[in-house]
Formats: structure tokens, sequence, C-alpha cells
């Protein structure tokens, strides 16, 4: 994964731990649970395209969910193929030239162009390749304890999130492009004018009028 991608993963590692404990206690070990959701984390970065006009963690919680209910329904394991560890091995061993040669390692786009695979692929295998972090450890005298991997509770966010971003689906065409250029990609009331063959002052008045919609939809 590139850089960026890389920190969209790290950052939104807690949105993984607010999907696991939907499921906690249903059956599953956690440690299984928090596998599939980061694999769904990881197909959420390589597939989000920010001209969608929503936040990564909005179109991402569909993807972890889906992830796991899916656990759910292949009986309650993460299940690796054998073609994906191979693809895995051999990211690896390409990783570790590369490091050598450059002090980094390749991106996913770097890495599908190399072994001439698709890049979902290779960012199932670098997920599936992530050591899992246990959940347990021993003390001094030998009893196992949980560990408590702090997060922030962050599903009323996320609720509220889904629910505006399908109050502005809901909206018209020309009605939804004005709150996405105005609230999603920060563009001035001028600078949406120029785009939607507007006056500044038409701008004004018809967002006015969309956020009271919205308010009514969400309230």
């Amino acid at each position: 994964m590139s850089k960026s991608e890389n920190d969209l993963a790290r950052e939104n590692l807690g949105l993984v731990h607010a999907c696991c404990r939907r499921f906690s206690g249903k059956g599953i070990e956690y440690e299984e649970l928090y596998s599939a959701g980061c694999l769904g984390l990881a197909k959420a970065v390589n597939r989000f395209d920010e001209s969608l006009g929503c936040r990564f963690s909005t179109y991402a919680f569909p993807v972890i969910m889906g992830e796991l209910k899916q656990l759910f329904r292949g009986g309650g394991s993460v299940k690796v193929s054998r073609s994906l560890r191979e693809l895995s091995l051999k990211i690896s061993r390409i990783n570790n030239e590369n490091r050598l040669k450059s002090g980094r390692d390749l991106t996913v786009s770097e890495l599908s162009e190399a072994l001439g695979t698709g890049e979902e692929m290779i960012a199932q295998a670098l997920a599936c390749s992530r050591p899992v972090v246990p959940l347990s450890e021993t003390d001094g005298e030998g009893e196992e304890r949980r560990v408590e991997i702090p997060s922030p509770d962050i599903q009323y966010e996320i609720t509220e999130r889904l629910t505006l971003y399908q109050a502005v689906e809901s909206l018209g065409a020309d009605d939804r492009k004005i709150i996405v250029l105005r609230y999603f990609k920060n563009r001035t009331q001028v600078q949406t004018a120029r785009l939607m063959n507007m006056t500044q002052v038409q701008v004004c008045r018809r967002e006015k009028k969309i956020l009271l919609i919205l308010r009514s939809r969400l309230y």
C-alpha cells in the first residue's frame, strides 16, 4: 500500500473494532472477527474513490460489515486460499528485495504491475499476511487474562454519517451537487455558482432551502 493508503487503514482501525463489537459474544472469537474486519478495511481502502463525495469511513462501514457477515455465513473462520498464501509469499519476497535496494515496500499498484495480479488480490494478500494481534496474555503466575484494546466508540457517529449520506442521496441531482460541492468538497458559494452556472445569490438561496429539507429528514 502507498503511504496514504497505509495511513487511511491505520486511522480507521477504530472503525474495525466498532464493527466487530456488534458481533462480539455471538459464537466467534474476537481475533477472527478482527481479522475479517481488517480484510474488509483493506478492500475498502483499495476500492475507495474520493469522487464519490463521501468520507472514507462512510464508504468503509458497509464493506467491513459485509465481510463480518460473510464470516458467519462461512462457518466462523477466515479462510485463506492456497493461491492467496502463495501470493503473500511472493509479495514478501519482492518487498524484501526492494527494501534492500530502495529502503521501502512497493505500493499496491507497483506490486500489481510486477506480479501481473489485480490490485484487489494484492490488497487481500497483504491483509491476510498481517499477524493477528493476541487479545490475551499470560501473567507472571501463568494465569491468562484478556488484553483490553482501547478504541474510540464511534458507532453513533457512523450511524449519523450514514443517515446524512442517505438524506443527501434522496435530493434531486442539482441540489445534491450543490451540497456535495459546498460541504463534502469545501467549495465556496462563488466557486459552486461558477460550476453550477448560477449566481452566488442563487446558490445561497437554494442552499438555505436544501438545508431546511435535510433538517426535516434528519430530525
